[in-house]
């Protein structure tokens, strides 16, 4: 059996052992670029306590006026109290500013909604080509899983694209199918990502992007629950879905 010289074992060993600590290095470098794009989305109401509605999350897109989230996001605002005004929450922490919007598109198929803003641009985050996502690839996103109790703390999960999968899943049996779901069943199906990864209500609208790019492939809209809806936060099942970057790239065409 041949063997390596000390000297290059010494320069493997280094290599290996600094490797993850690259890998780490530029996650966090491209959190702390995404994080000031992603933002809370909720209603205001001055009166109410805490006056902040949040009921989850957004990020920054095309011209840094255009806020992409989810449909049911947007609808849950909507059937709260229609005569709230609905904007986003930007900020870090306690030192938060409420940003008035106006709800521009609202794509139920896709579950996505376009929120614009007026006044100054915030950072926007690129889209990248949702085609050419693979499975087994490495995702972060990040968002507000638990709300805003503890302020407005931006929180990033890792995930893995496990598998690309139609959108429309088999009720367990005739009673869930519900008329939405019908509908659904009616149209040929659309490609969503599959993720192995952990998500929480709060972190619908999450964008979810690639952890050394920072290129956005996805978002966040819904994840599998096992059982009651509460057991979403006590017992998270780890498969959390995505809709891919296309759908976001037309709504924002659309509304140019």
């Amino acid at each position: 059996m041949k063997t390596l010289p000390s000297a290059l074992l010494s320069c493997l060993a280094l290599l290996l052992a600094s490797a993850p600590c690259r890998a780490d290095e530029s996650l966090a470098q491209v959190i702390a670029r995404v994080k000031p794009s992603i933002v809370g989305v909720g209603s205001l109401q001055k009166t109410r306590t805490p006056p902040m509605n949040f009921i989850g999350t957004g990020f920054v897109a095309g011209d840094g006026l255009s806020v992409l989230t989810c449909a049911h996001v947007i609808q849950k605002l909507l059937d709260a109290n229609p005569n709230e005004i609905i904007g986003i929450l930007t900020g870090q922490g306690d030192v938060t500013q409420f940003r008035p919007a106006k709800v521009q598109a609202v794509d139920t198929e896709h579950d996505l909604a376009l929120l614009r803003l007026a006044g100054a641009p915030l950072p926007a985050l690129a889209l990248g080509d949702a085609a050419t996502v693979r499975e087994g690839q490495a995702m972060a996103f990040t968002g507000f899983p638990l709300g805003t109790l503890l302020g407005l703390r931006h929180v990033t999960h890792r995930a893995t694209v496990s598998s690309l999968t139609p959108v429309v899943m088999p009720s367990e049996n005739a009673q869930r199918l519900d008329v939405r779901r019908l509908a659904q069943l009616q149209k040929a199906p659309y490609t969503v990502f599959q993720l192995d990864a952990t998500a929480y209500p709060g972190s619908s609208g999450s964008p979810l992007f690639d952890p050394e790019t920072g290129l956005v492939y996805g978002i966040v809209n819904m994840v599998y629950v096992k059982g009651l809806k509460e057991a979403a936060i006590s017992a998270p099942s780890g498969i959390t879905y995505a809709i891919p970057g296309n759908h976001m790239q037309t709504i924002l065409l659309k509304n140019k």
